[in-house]
């Protein structure tokens, strides 16, 4: 039954997402404010699936943190799921994402048109200063920056890999940094077929305020997100032990000389 669930929600997703882009096509003709409803209900309907097809209900706690106006989330990063899960959480968000996704049709071109932040990972510095542009335009506008600031998905439990980029913006951008904690790798693991049925939690934390020095930022944002995220990952494990996953995080955690506790 898993795997058919499974299927099936893979199925709907890609075929959802490949039609409502096509029909979408002529809110690409009109302002960006007219066609952005289309994303968030996207994200909706796509939350609401993985709940009643596959079981998996998403929570998200700390709300009363998201601050007015415009900031950047910084958000750890263990699947899919949180790419449109964290859309209907604030007003106007954009994401910071590899130049390459605007190449592929249909789905490129929407990143273009809701004014996304590409990013060319081959010209270091050059493209670290175009993307700080962007970055302050969108904040200026009173967007919120959606940034993962491992790069790239990480399995969860694994060792954290912060880069750079999120605290270069903090710094030049002097905006709130929105550090966000979550579990998704245990329900939807990274490059995983499975869907697991359960409780996804999302957790917004307090913001980062503008002012601390690069080093002092980078280690507290780390240390908020990943404390964390280790923590929803101890709640998962007590009230979902059998999780197969979970075995594969348990193994990542000795090698991080911790113990995975389950009930």
């Amino acid at each position: 039954m898993l795997a058919l669930r499974s299927l099936l929600f893979n199925i709907f997703f890609y075929l959802f997402t490949l039609t409502l882009m096509v029909v979408g096509c002529p809110l690409l003709l009109l302002p960006r404010h007219v066609g952005w409803p289309i994303v968030p209900f996207w994200a909706h309907v796509n939350l609401w699936v993985l709940k009643h097809l596959v079981g998996m209900k998403v929570e998200v706690r700390g709300r009363e943190n998201i601050p007015e106006g415009g900031f950047i989330v910084a958000a750890k990063h263990q699947s899919a799921l949180e790419t449109f899960a964290l859309i209907p959480e604030f007003r106007d968000p954009t994401y910071i994402l590899k130049r390459e996704l605007r190449y592929i049709p249909l789905f490129g071109w929407y990143t273009m048109r809701m004014k996304q932040i590409p990013v060319d990972r081959g010209k270091r510095s050059v493209a670290l200063a175009a993307m700080t542009e962007k970055a302050r335009e969108a904040v200026a506008e009173g967007r919120q920056i959606l940034i993962f600031p491992e790069g790239t998905r990480r399995p969860a439990g694994a060792e954290p890999h912060y880069k750079y980029g999120v605290a270069h913006l903090y710094r030049q951008i002097g905006c709130p940094v929105l550090p966000v904690a979550l579990n998704t790798g245990i329900f939807w693991p990274r490059r995983g077929f499975y869907r697991y049925p359960g409780k996804v939690v999302f957790e917004i934390l307090p913001p980062i305020e503008p002012g601390l020095g690069l080093e002092a930022f980078a280690s507290t944002l780390t240390e908020r997100v990943e404390t964390v995220s280790d923590r929803l990952i101890e709640e998962t494990a007590a009230a979902y032990p059998d999780l197969p996953v979970l075995d594969r995080v348990a193994e990542r955690w000795r090698e991080r000389g911790r113990m995975l506790r389950r009930n």
